[in-house]
């Protein structure tokens, strides 16, 4: 079958060899087009679609930064409870008994507590080296380190408290006893 082909094509050779249009026709038809269009039709497309392109990638550019910044944000924003399920935790526990311990070292005069203004800032539960450990906590939530650095903080922050209420307790000084003396030399 394949040699009855190529005889075929080969018989009627001539036939398949039919030649193209003239020069001259291709010639004309490119005048005619040059005159219907002008060529300059082109160019005013251009020109007026390039404000819209301009305006679109603007918007694109404009909606990636903002996704980026926004996603950064979110990032930064995550819960302590997701990053460090463990230091979540902890901070719950410590915080609720910090809290009890300043409700009442806080019932006592200031006179009689003896602590100037930045001890008074430091028995505070998110003092400046809380946030910078929390910080660094969402910066490297893997980081033991500082997971266990956060936990110390919290224990440390619970004795020293307890180390102040023993002491006002030496004193043998309750807070009622002490807001009577004052209100009575008032």
């Amino acid at each position: 079958m394949p040699e009855d082909l190529e005889r075929f094509v080969q018989q009627h050779r001539e036939e398949f060899e039919v030649p193209g249009p003239s020069p001259h026709l291709w010639d004309a038809i490119e005048k005619e087009l040059g005159t219907q269009q002008g060529g300059a039709k082109i160019i005013p497309l251009v020109k007026r679609n390039w404000f819209r392109a301009a305006v679109i990638a603007l918007l694109l550019i404009n909606a990636g930064t903002m996704f980026f910044f926004i996603s950064r944000n979110q990032q930064r924003k995550a819960s302590l409870a997701v990053l460090a399920p463990d230091v979540a935790e902890a901070k719950t526990y410590y915080s609720s008994r910090i809290n009890e311990k300043l409700k009442l070292i806080n019932a006592y005069p200031l006179e009689e507590l003896g602590l100037d203004s930045a001890a008074r800032k430091e028995l505070e539960l998110r003092n400046e080296t809380y946030k910078t450990l929390e910080k660094e906590l969402k910066n490297n939530p893997g980081n033991e380190r500082i997971k266990a650095a956060l936990i110390r903080y919290y224990q440390l922050k619970l004795d020293l408290l307890d180390k102040i209420l023993e002491e006002l307790q030496e004193k043998k000084v309750t807070p009622e006893q002490t807001k009577k003396h004052y209100e009575a030399e008032i």
